[in-house]
């Protein structure tokens, strides 16, 4: 997997974005989305805010610098909280719009070379590009699946994400004491979630088991990232060793 995927795929979830929010009544814009504290225009907010941030720290990646800077976050923050749910909405587009194409348009030569500030250090254009596609999908999704029940993580966001997956499990498991070795088997392989102090994520790796998940690897990225509840869980899913509930605890989202 390469940069040029992961951007491929971002620049993808911009364009459901662009179809599901284009021409959205105010009523639904103003409605809930996944998230039970935000609408749908507060979540094309905070990816609008996020790509403006975005944008700066790309900038400060082709300049070289170490760290982008951190202090006007607040102000840009605050001004997409002052923005009405339609401008929220349209503006986001914009936003998003204008990060993907920095992606987009760097030459081969720089895009192997580049190395980007991002919030837990130095990342290439694949780790800039596979973190921003993270947030950016399971975001899609809380607004896509406010309007159709069934929607899912798009498909090719998926092996991208799981990328990103270990970063995750380390600073967002909160296992209270629980301690396993679980093997995941999915559509796009077999993983090691490992509960403990601390927790961890990675390619399994043939040892012991203490619980066994069959699942989606689709479903599985929901359920990492607190999206995984009774109503929006698909059907199949075995668990052996842990409940599912259990794993639904550990990972209550963010």
């Amino acid at each position: 997997m390469d940069s040029a995927q992961a951007v491929a795929a971002l620049r993808a979830s911009h364009h459901r974005l662009r179809a599901i929010l284009t021409d959205l009544p105010t009523d639904r814009l103003t409605g809930r989305a996944y998230p039970s504290e935000w609408s749908i225009a507060q979540v094309a907010s905070h990816l609008g805010s996020g790509a403006e941030i975005g944008v700066i720290t790309f900038e400060a990646g082709r300049a070289g610098a170490e760290e982008a800077p951190r202090e006007g976050n607040q102000a840009i923050w605050d001004a997409w909280n002052a923005k009405s749910p339609q401008a929220q909405a349209a503006d986001a587009l914009e936003s998003d719009a204008a990060l993907v194409g920095k992606f987009s348009d760097l030459d081969d030569a720089t895009a192997a070379s580049i190395r980007f500030p991002l919030w837990w250090g130095q990342g290439d254009l694949f780790a800039f590009a596979a973190t921003r596609l993270a947030e950016h999908a399971l975001h899609t999704w809380d607004i896509a699946v406010a309007l159709d029940p069934t929607a899912t993580v798009a498909a090719d966001a998926v092996p991208v994400v799981l990328t990103r997956v270990p970063t995750l499990v380390r600073f967002a498991a909160k296992p209270n004491g629980r301690e396993a070795r679980i093997h995941l088997v999915t559509d796009e392989g077999e993983f090691l979630l490992t509960l403990g102090d601390p927790s961890s994520f990675g390619p399994w790796d043939g040892g012991a088991e203490t619980a066994r998940v069959e699942l989606p690897a689709e479903a599985l990225l929901r359920l990492l990232y607190g999206r995984l509840d009774p109503g929006h869980t698909p059907a199949g899913i075995t668990t052996t060793g842990i409940e599912l509930d259990d794993l639904r605890a550990t990972f209550p989202g963010f």
